[in-house]
C-alpha cells in the first residue's frame, strides 16, 4: 500500500477531470471552471476583496472554491482553524468551502480526493450521481 502524501494543486486538475460527465470552461479571467452538466463543482478564484491575507491585508491570488453537500457539510470543514478551509462573507448561505492553493499540502491526497468526489456529487443530476454511487458500491 502506498503511504498517502500531501495534496498538490496538480490533484485538484486530475481528480476532477478524473469525474464523468466532467466539462472545464474559462473564467472571466480564464481560471479553470470545473462543471458536471453545466453546474460549477469546483473553481479556481480570481482575486477578490473578500479573501484577504489576515496579516497583509492583501488580496488572495490561489482561492479554490470547492461546492459542498449542505450547510452542515461546510460547517464541518470550516469550523477548525487549524484546517485550511474557509469561507467569507461572499460564501454566506452558499454550500462551499474555500481553500488557498499554496495551503493544499496541509490536507492529503486521500481527503482532496473526498473533497473532489462530494463537490462533484453535490452538483450532478440524481441520474449521474446514483450511478456514479452505484458503480463505486456506495450506497
Amino acid at each position: 500500500m502506498v503511504a498517502d502524501r500531501p495534496a498538490r494543486v496538480e490533484d485538484v486538475h486530475e481528480l476532477a477531470l478524473g469525474l464523468p460527465h466532467v466539462t472545464v470552461v474559462p473564467g472571466g479571467r480564464g481560471n479553470p471552471v470545473y462543471q458536471v452538466g453545466g453546474k460549477s463543482f469546483i473553481f479556481f478564484r480570481t482575486p477578490r476583496p473578500d479573501a484577504v491575507d489576515p496579516a497583509t491585508g492583501a488580496r488572495l491570488p490561489d482561492v479554490i472554491v470547492f461546492w459542498v453537500e449542505s450547510a452542515a457539510d461546510k460547517e464541518a470543514l470550516v469550523q477548525d482553524p487549524t484546517t485550511p478551509f474557509f469561507s467569507t462573507p461572499h460564501f454566506d448561505g452558499h454550500d462551499s468551502v474555500l481553500v488557498q492553493a499554496s495551503r493544499l499540502g496541509e490536507i492529503t491526497l486521500t481527503e482532496l480526493t473526498e473533497l473532489v468526489q462530494d463537490a462533484w456529487l453535490a452538483r450532478a443530476s440524481a441520474r449521474r450521481r446514483a450511478h456514479w454511487l452505484a458503480a463505486h458500491g456506495i450506497t
